[in-house]
């Protein structure tokens, strides 16, 4: 193909991004665009199945039978949604075994907020309300991105985030309506987990060298910043409610910004977490990687029966 041609091909597919087309697999996109969508999607994917992790530690210990099977299904839901995504992320041309060889090896990253400990109950609701909180305030702005697989996957797996998130806030309101040792493993985990939340968005638009292009490609439709200001902005109101504080001296209303401000965010700490040197980095990929190979004789016996079924298929056509 001429650089011509290439060129006339780019405009084209600038004017359809500016007219809010979805891209879709078979279409002419740059290989810039490729490449990006797939990291972007796969990290979205790999932070859906090790995000199952710390939550997954607290299936035997949930205080009743009916907080256990929530979070049975709560974590069916995120591994469900890491298989829309790696699906999403097929369509642009990487196999399934290239974007789990990615995580394993460290290649691909996931977001930083799974590498904290899971230490008491309150933050399984701390969890849902935080962080699934701030991943829908990410992923609602997604269902408009323009490459269309990823952007139908968003649909479902916001709807159900939706509920993980409403599910995490009750845990936290029963917390803060019991008694007052149960109010203060709910502040304790909110003070734990409020700072990490802050920094799955991502670091700030300047220092990040994705969002620029990201946001002109519709690939992302606010920033960064844009929508860490909006988490801050929903969720102190729903704090209040509970009954909590923001460990936040800085936080306040800004009547003239019509947003909350609030203090610096430790960039040192979240450079440290998304280079592996989080608390729990190594033990997140070790389970990660032992669940694979113990998972290999699903996968081969699956691969069996589809040969043995294709099989059968061909004799009965003969």
């Amino acid at each position: 193909m001429s650089e011509k041609e290439v060129k006339n091909l780019e405009e084209m597919f600038e004017a359809r991004i500016a007219r809010d087309e979805k891209i879709e697999p078979k279409e002419w996109m740059p290989e810039k665009y490729r490449k990006t969508h797939i990291r972007q999607i796969s990290q979205h994917a790999h932070s859906e199945i090790v995000g199952m992790l710390p939550e997954g530690n607290w299936i035997t210990r949930a205080p009743s039978l009916r907080r256990k099977v929530a979070l049975l299904a709560k974590i069916q839901d995120e591994g469900g949604h890491g298989l829309y995504l790696y699906s999403a992320a097929e369509t642009l041309g990487i196999s399934r075994d290239e974007l789990i060889e990615q995580l394993h090896s460290g290649e691909a990253k996931y977001s930083s907020i799974f590498n904290y400990p899971a230490v008491t109950w309150a933050d399984m609701g701390t969890v849902g309300w935080l962080v699934d909180g701030a991943a829908i305030m990410n992923q609602v702005a997604l269902m408009g991105t323009s490459y269309g697989p990823y952007s139908r996957a968003m649909v479902r797996i916001c709807k159900e985030e939706s509920f993980h998130q409403r599910q995490g806030y009750e845990i936290l309101l029963t917390l803060c309506n019991g008694t007052p040792e149960q109010k203060a493993m709910a502040q304790d985990s909110l003070n734990r987990w409020w700072w990490p939340s802050l920094m799955m968005f991502g670091p700030l638009d300047a220092e990040s060298p994705n969002t620029e292009q990201s946001v002109k490609w519709k690939l992302k439709r606010k920033t960064n910043d844009e929508l860490r200001q909006a988490f801050v902005d929903q969720t102190v109101p729903q704090a209040n409610i509970l009954g909590l504080t923001i460990p936040d001296a800085k936080l306040k209303w800004n009547e003239e910004r019509k947003h909350y401000d609030f203090g610096d965010i430790d960039w040192n700490e979240f450079w440290q977490v998304v280079k592996g040197h989080g608390p729990c980095n190594k033990q997140r990929i070790d389970a990660r990687v032992k669940a694979h190979e113990d998972g290999q004789w699903v996968r081969d016996a699956a691969m069996a029966y589809a040969e043995k079924q294709a099989n059968k298929e061909v004799k009965q056509a003969i």
